[in-house]
């Protein structure tokens, strides 16, 4: 394997090798972590050689990012906080100082940079007092005639109590003067803002100046004319605001009968859950403010005033609207790997050949696709199996599954209905499959099935043959175009009789000898993982080559940071490419300063996972994995995961030339990791090369 840069490791010592790894290392805090992954994404939209309108998609992914964030990692952590009483204080407060300080820069970035350049493209978003009269009235009939009907505004009192705020959703509230319509004086009304309604609604162009694209927000629409909704009263002050809410979907599996029915039933309530933030527009008076917190019984801290739209992923609609293709990024066609992959081949004829590897977005997802259809049409498959997570309310793939129950095949699905924000989803295509007689089973309880996983049956002469597709990703076509993942297209029969053995135990439960091939979680993955590190680390004590270098999303598992510690301290070359989460402090004297910790963050979302390790001199002394997990405890002990070993040397070759070397030499969009938990952009003297940009010119598309 090459080296990172042409910098050497320091070297070794006997001091700095120990049996374990000092306990004095402290990790590094996984909210803090993720928040400064969001800062890399941030980064991205001040970028001056990223397009425009992707500079304003950056901005939405972290709003996006933060919103999850704030529903499933903050939530469990005031839980646990909250249970560790003032002893945690420091470090909720860290974590509150860290997360506001990061929208700040968002929302100054929106303001100050990214919107005043898309106006002088010609893309304006107007606010009342900057739209000219003929806009003021093509707006008006716009709130009368689409918006106004829709809205019911509360006007509170002991009748009419404050209303049931549904999690992420857009709402005013207003303060008025004088009497209602009954004479009392209730002051304080609340406009809650129907999800159907356009957040981004784009001015007809006999309005807009020529040449310029104009647009106003929803939320503008109805600040403008608030006062429509209360006649014969004054609005004396308002503001938008927004409440996100504890999402994560929570049922005891000990005492539900029928997970899919309980999960449908959680679904009702989820967007109800314990309010954890609460967001309002900067100008927005103290009084409301403070009123909104004692409603949603949230502390000071979790106020966050933002000086724009309470919710920028909306803006997401203006992407989509704005006619300026040169203010995207270039086009990019997934290319079709034709010298290894002839569309004029049967893919099983091919696979019987050997086995195929697809780098995707840079390759098409579309050989997997067309796999699982020649599967379908093929009267000589008898059966199709086949693990989901996440593959969309639209799927090419989940139509063919359910083609293939039709036409008689043995069709079994492992549906999880479990995969976050995907539940409803899932349940919908596990409630289809079945309608039409496929085996859905929803994995084991306790445990999620995040492993991906095809397998296909059919009948060669006399004999029974195995194909199958193992992926790093999810069986997603759309996604599959926005991830790097890899995917792994077999007819080896030792792979394939493990993934049907993985089969059988999800849906008999039985207990089986672990696959010979296959590493599995929560059984022998993680073990694997920690014997090669040891191997490293033997390897590095007695002076032979020792070698780690791991791809993955995010590390955050004790002991997997324990094994890459003390691998470094024994003399070990480790390099970890983690897109994410990294718990690990690199370039620590007498700990880390042998382990370098890198993340890119480009156009497409790293996903790959790749696991190397070498502990000799000759090839018997290294192995290398592609895996569905991440170096995290939920992956290793709380879900179902799969690794699985590429032994063709040209395969095997592909892997490191792709997924890993380009990876280590990137000095574009690449950062490092330092022992204080920041990271600092990667700089070149010479001409940036970009891991993705490489890729994508060297299988054009």
């Amino acid at each position: 394997m090459p080296e990172v840069s042409d910098q050497p490791y320091p070297t070794a010592t006997a001091e700095a090798a120990p049996q374990e790894p000092a306990p004095t290392l402290a990790p590094l805090n996984r909210e803090q972590a993720i928040l400064e992954f969001n800062r890399r994404v941030l980064a991205q939209a001040s970028r001056p050689d990223v397009p425009l309108l992707e500079r304003l998609r950056y901005i939405t992914i972290v709003s996006s990012n933060l919103d999850e964030f704030f529903e499933v990692r903050y939530a469990d952590y005031l839980e646990a906080a909250a249970a560790m009483g003032s002893a945690a204080d420091a470090d909720l407060q860290a974590l509150s100082a860290d997360a506001h300080d990061l929208i700040d820069q968002q929302y100054t970035l929106f303001n100050e940079l990214v919107m005043p350049a898309l106006a002088a493209e010609g893309i304006v978003v107007l606010n009342h007092a900057e739209r000219n009269e003929a806009q003021r009235q093509w707006v008006a009939r716009f709130f009368e005639r689409q918006v106004m009907p829709l809205l019911v505004p509360v006007g509170l009192d002991p009748a009419h109590p404050f209303p049931l705020v549904a999690n992420k959703s857009l709402n005013f509230i207003v303060r008025l003067s004088g009497r209602d319509a009954f004479g009392r004086a209730s002051s304080i009304a609340i406009v809650k803002v129907p999800r159907v309604l356009p957040r981004v609604i784009r001015l007809p162009a006999s309005v807009c100046k020529p040449g310029e694209q104009g647009f106003v927000l929803l939320s503008s629409v109805i600040r403008a004319h608030l006062a429509d909704l209360f006649a014969g009263r004054e609005v004396e002050t308002f503001s938008q605001f927004r409440v996100t809410r504890d999402s994560d979907l929570e049922v005891d599996e000990d005492d539900v009968t029928n997970l899919r029915q309980a999960l449908r039933s959680g679904l009702t309530t989820r967007h109800f859950g314990q309010a954890v933030r609460l967001e309002v527009v900067k100008s927005c008076p103290e009084e409301l403010s403070g009123f909104l917190l004692q409603q949603f019984a949230l502390p000071p801290a979790a106020l966050y005033r933002v000086n724009g739209p309470v919710n920028l992923v909306r803006l997401n609609q203006l992407i989509d609207q704005a006619a300026a293709d040169r203010l995207r990024f270039e086009h990019h066609e997934p290319a079709w790997p034709a010298q290894r992959l002839p569309r004029s081949q049967s893919i099983f004829a091919r696979l019987r050949q050997g086995d195929v590897l697809l780098h995707h977005p840079f390759e098409s997802f579309e050989p997997v696709v067309q796999f699982l259809r020649e599967a379908v049409h093929d009267p000589d498959v008898l059966a199709i199996k086949q693990t989901i997570y996440r593959t969309g309310t639209q799927s090419v793939l989940m139509d063919l599954l359910i083609e293939a129950a039709r036409r008689g095949k043995e069709v079994m699905v492992v549906v999880e209905l479990k995969a976050r924000f995907d539940e409803e989803a899932n349940i919908n295509w596990a409630e289809r499959l079945e309608a039409v007689g496929a085996q859905v089973v929803y994995g084991i309880v306790g445990l999620k099935t995040h492993a991906k996983l095809l397998l296909v049956t059919r009948r060669e002469g006399t004999r029974l043959r195995r194909y199958g597709h193992l992926s790093t990703g999810n069986y997603n076509p759309r996604t599959a175009r926005l991830y790097t993942d890899v995917g792994y297209l077999t007819a080896d029969e030792h792979l394939t009789a493990d993934a049907d053995a993985v089969f059988h135990q999800l849906a008999s439960l039985t207990a089986m000898k672990p696959p010979r091939h296959l590493l599995t979680a929560p059984f022998v993955l993680h073990g694997r993982m920690l014997k090669h590190l040891q191997q490293v680390t033997d390897a590095a004590r007695e002076g032979r080559p020792a070698r780690v270098v791991v791809k993955c999303n995010a590390l955050t598992d004790p002991r997997l940071i324990d094994g890459l510690v003390a691998a470094a301290q024994a003399g070990a070359q480790i390099d970890l490419v983690v897109r994410g989460a990294c718990m690990l402090r690199p370039g620590v004297p007498g700990f880390t300063e042998r382990i370098r910790v890198r993340s890119v963050v480009g156009r497409f979302l790293e996903h790959t996972r790749v696991l190397y390790f070498r502990w000799g001199e000759d090839d018997a002394h290294e192995a290398l994995y592609l895996s569905s997990a991440d170096w995290m405890s939920r992956n290793m002990f709380r879900r179902i995961e799969l690794a699985w070993p590429i032994h063709d040397r040209a395969l095997r070759q592909r892997v490191i030339d792709e997924c890993l070397v380009p990876y280590l030499h990137d000095t574009k969009e690449a950062w490092l990791l330092r022992s204080d938990g920041h990271y600092e952009a990667v700089t070149t003297t010479g001409e940036p090369v970009s891991a993705q940009q490489a890729l994508m010119a060297r299988f054009g598309g």
